[in-house]
């Protein structure tokens, strides 16, 4: 079995990882988030939303990667950004950002951006570090305000990228999904299993029991 380290503190991924019979191990990153897309934008000038997904999962990634009690194992990280008007967006981190943000989105689509990056810390590897991002057609109900209101009132709009959840409380505001519904979730296992394929680690070298 290979030891799977999963750089990232969401209980969503580690749900959907888990509902896939992989067990990870959960070591969540120290990355300041804002202060990294912010030196890139210093740096090389206007990101894509993809590409800001991309970044700030190689930084989680590279983060845990490189703690000294971390050994034979492959690290994964991720992150995920909703683009909308052609602007990334994140967690809104506060319940009138969270509002705003659903004024704009309703009634509407955006697309859902998911960095996926691996770096193979495993004995006598390579040390391959590579990146994919995934990336999902969300649309979403008409809510009124009230339903708004009610909604971020919950608490669950704060943090999480786009200030939704499509398997959660908000799953009832989202009318349709145009492409890989586990990357809205937060992890697309179609892409991590076919980057573990470039590792030449079979997906079911990850289950953590047999399955049959």
């Amino acid at each position: 079995m290979v030891r799977l380290v999963l750089a990232s503190a969401s209980p969503a991924r580690l749900a959907t990882l888990r509902s896939a019979g992989v067990e990870p191990q959960v070591v969540v990153s120290a990355v300041d988030e804002p202060a990294v897309v912010a030196r890139a934008r210093a740096a090389y000038g206007d990101l894509e939303p993809a590409d800001v997904a991309l970044l700030l999962a190689k930084a989680k990634c590279e983060d845990v990667s490189s703690r000294d009690d971390l050994a034979d194992c492959v690290v994964l990280g991720c992150d995920s950004v909703l683009e909308m008007d052609g602007r990334d967006y994140g967690k809104p981190g506060d319940a009138d950002t969270a509002t705003e943000r659903w004024r704009a989105m309703r009634g509407r689509e955006g697309v859902l951006h998911t960095g996926h990056w691996l770096i193979d810390e495993r004995e006598d590897s390579t040390g391959a570090t590579f990146g994919v991002t995934c990336s999902t057609v969300v649309h979403f109900a008409d809510l009124s305000d009230a339903e708004i209101d009610a909604y971020v009132a919950t608490g669950e709009t704060l943090s999480v990228a786009g200030g939704f959840t499509v398997d959660g409380l908000g799953g009832a505001y989202v009318t349709g999904i145009e492409g890989d519904f586990h990357n809205v979730v937060g992890v697309s296992l179609t892409t991590l299993r076919e980057m573990l394929a470039q590792l030449d680690v079979a997906w079911h070298e990850l289950w953590s029991a047999p399955h049959g």
